[in-house]
């Protein structure tokens, strides 16, 4: 999967999306995903949602798809224009939806819902990004080859 969505928080009664940066004894540190980022503690009551936990409802027999394939297909359809400005009406994301995910449970996915993952694509697709699968096959490989020198320089060392 090109996108990595396990440090990208929303919390609830906040506008925009948050990385977390690393756990204190009452919270996290979370950073906004913002230009001007800003640093808080998100205690308990601030209930964060992360996004790699979070699925969209479908009529099939798997029942959701996970949101980060929800977005990799939106950045593969669209390749991070939205097909709409900042304000669209209902009939155009219903149309969105359904042209990156044909099989969405009407019933249960709202209109809020299709407004929430339009405007939480964008900042991903602003502040994080997208890479290619054969960027991220790469990198991977990359720090494959990194671990396995540092295990030989160890046992190098070891036996000296």
């Amino acid at each position: 999967m090109p996108i990595d969505l396990r440090q990208v928080a929303a919390i609830a009664g906040m506008s925009g999306l948050y990385r977390i940066v690393k756990p204190t004894r009452n919270g996290v540190i979370v950073e906004s995903l913002s230009d001007k980022p800003t640093r808080m503690v998100a205690q308990a009551r601030h209930r964060m949602s992360l996004l790699d936990e979070i699925s969209i409802y479908t009529n099939d027999e798997e029942a959701t798809v996970p949101l980060a394939d929800v977005m990799d297909r939106i950045h593969q359809k669209y390749n991070g224009e939205l097909p709409f400005g900042d304000k669209p009406s209902d009939e155009e994301l219903k149309s969105f939806m359904s042209d990156v995910l044909p099989d969405y449970d009407e019933d249960r996915v709202y209109i809020s819902d299709m407004k929430k993952l339009a405007a939480w694509y964008s900042i991903v697709n602003q502040h994080i990004g997208f890479t290619a699968d054969g960027e991220a096959a790469s990198a991977e490989s990359g720090e494959e080859a990194e671990t396995e020198e540092k295990a030989e320089s160890k046992a190098k060392k070891t036996k000296k």
